[in-house]
């Protein structure tokens, strides 16, 4: 009877794993459909959805102690915040900390407002764009640029539109014309 002891123990463990994934999916798939908050995945999702929960004041002061190193005294700010847990505070200090938010008060933007490069927003900590090739090196710092209009600048440059490239990029920072210039044709290769 001991030879058959073994296997049946072997197969109770595995059962009982089996039963807790089942049950840990089936909490998950049910906290979805009762409309309970999941966390995005996504990182920039996750740093909109963290900035969403901030005020501006915690906002200014969050991204404040990002710029100083500050991590630990970051996250404890969002922490209380947001009153959300450790692991997930930590994780939108992360994201925010990668991908810079600005603040957006609830009642300040109508839904389906698109932003307008003709009006630059000014944001509330500064962006720092570096394009260098060879020995040559660039750098614009700015808190009218965030990732999403840097990014339409590359792409402007990479298509080979350098001159509307270097109008948006003086039109979002303090540079002149010539150094915009001299900025993307350091992008475009």
């Amino acid at each position: 009877m001991e030879p058959l002891a073994i296997p049946v123990l072997i197969l109770l463990l595995v059962g009982a794993g089996v039963l807790l994934v089942v049950r840990a999916v089936g909490r998950r798939t049910a906290a979805a459909k009762a409309g309970k908050e999941v966390p995005p995945h996504d990182p920039v999702d996750l740093a909109r959805a963290a900035a969403a929960k901030l005020t501006e004041e915690q906002h200014r002061r969050l991204y404040t102690l990002i710029a100083q190193g500050q991590a630990m005294a970051a996250i404890k700010l969002y922490y209380e915040a947001s009153g959300e847990g450790l692991r997930a505070s930590r994780d939108a200090v992360g994201a925010l900390a990668a991908h810079p938010q600005p603040f957006r008060s609830a009642a300040a933007e109508p839904a389906g407002q698109d932003d307008d490069d003709d009006t630059p927003q000014r944001f509330p900590y500064r962006y720092r764009a570096i394009a260098s090739k060879g020995d040559v090196t660039r750098e614009v710092s700015s808190n009218m640029l965030n990732d999403e209009i840097y990014g339409r600048i590359r792409t402007l440059a990479k298509s080979g539109d350098t001159e509307a490239a270097a109008m948006a990029l003086t039109r979002h920072s303090d540079i002149s014309m010539k150094q915009a210039r001299e900025f993307i044709a350091l992008l475009d290769d």
